[in-house]
């Protein structure tokens, strides 16, 4: 069964590297130092399951005792789906079913920051947007083409962790900048467990349930089972245009809930008609920003992912915003 290793720092000079293994509300140190996700993925991985087997380990230690770090660590590349859910596409004005390509953009490995740390709203984002997302943390190297089968997935796939992929949609959809709108410093937030999967736990990836809550009140809550284009099919494409290297992240698309709502598209088609860019930029900004969903400073976002019966749990983000 899947298990949940967690990247911590603990006392006044933690050592680099230190990652335990979760049992309930304690984590195992395990030996050795793991600077990156790729040593942890190579050697901790088997340190765990040595643990899991009985092996005898350190002393637990409380997880409240310890600051959690994300368990993605840097530099790394981060390759993104968007519109990936048919709820998601739904509530844009896109049809799912005529869904002919798989969007796939970058995002700035300096977004990234931990499950439990602020998201910093830029001084000058009005429209500031959340995006719960399935990860995928690439565990063996892809250097040429390869065709990724849902049978072979746990070849290339190491690890699974929760993300969001925080957005300013007023700088990614009028400037037309995915990368810059995705990309601002703790846009990123990971963890707080990287999930190792054994065989045949990665068959259950559809049956993965995201929720996302904004200070308690839900916004997004679907199954992966709503992806038009799946993690095989994905990696597939992506090892067609770039190599991917172990402790890679690949965020896999949102479900729907987002604050981005779109206007219709009789009124965009009338929009592009009549107003110039600019002018009907300045208005989707406004319409936009009379709507109360998007996250504003103070607020709290939680966020987790898990099968129903909690065998596979990648545990639940608590950030606030400021």
């Amino acid at each position: 069964m899947a298990f949940q290793l967690i990247h911590y720092a603990a006392g006044a000079d933690p050592a680099p590297g230190t990652w335990g293994l979760v049992r309930g509300d304690s984590l195992v140190p395990l030996p050795g130092a793991y600077p990156t996700t790729a040593d942890v993925l190579a050697g901790g991985a088997l340190a765990a399951r040595a643990l899991i087997a009985g092996g005898d380990g350190p002393a637990a230690l409380p997880l409240r005792d310890v600051r959690v770090l994300p368990p993605v660590t840097t530099p790394c590349q981060i390759v993104a789906q968007g519109t990936n859910y048919r709820s998601h596409l739904r509530e844009v004005g896109l049809d799912p079913d005529h869904r002919t390509f798989n969007m796939l953009f970058r995002k700035a490995a300096a977004s990234i920051t931990g499950p439990y740390d602020a998201i910093v709203r830029p001084p000058h984002v009005q429209l500031l947007d959340y995006e719960i997302e399935l990860g995928l943390v690439i565990g063996a190297p892809i250097a040429a083409p390869v065709t990724v089968e849902a049978a072979t997935l746990d070849r290339w796939v190491g690890g699974l962790v929760v993300a969001n992929d925080v957005s300013a949609r007023d700088v990614q959809l009028p400037q037309t900048q995915f990368y810059k709108g995705k990309s601002y410093r703790t846009f990123c937030p990971v963890g707080p467990y990287l999930v190792i999967p054994e065989p045949g736990d990665l068959a259950r990836i559809p049956e993965l349930r995201l929720t996302l809550s904004v200070n308690g009140q839900v916004r997004q809550d679907e199954s992966c089972a709503d992806m038009v284009y799946g993690p095989a099919e994905t990696l597939s494409e992506i090892s067609q245009l770039e190599a991917l290297a172990p402790g890679d992240l690949i965020l896999t698309g949102t479900p729907g809930g987002v604050a981005l709502q779109p206007p219709g598209p009789l009124l965009q088609r009338l929009a592009g008609a009549l107003l110039p860019d600019a002018m009907r930029w300045q208005a989707f900004v406004a319409m936009q920003a009379r709507r109360r969903e998007y996250l504003q400073p103070g607020d709290r976002v939680r966020a987790t992912i898990r099968t129903p019966d909690g065998a596979i749990d990648l545990g639940t983000q608590d950030t606030v915003v400021r």
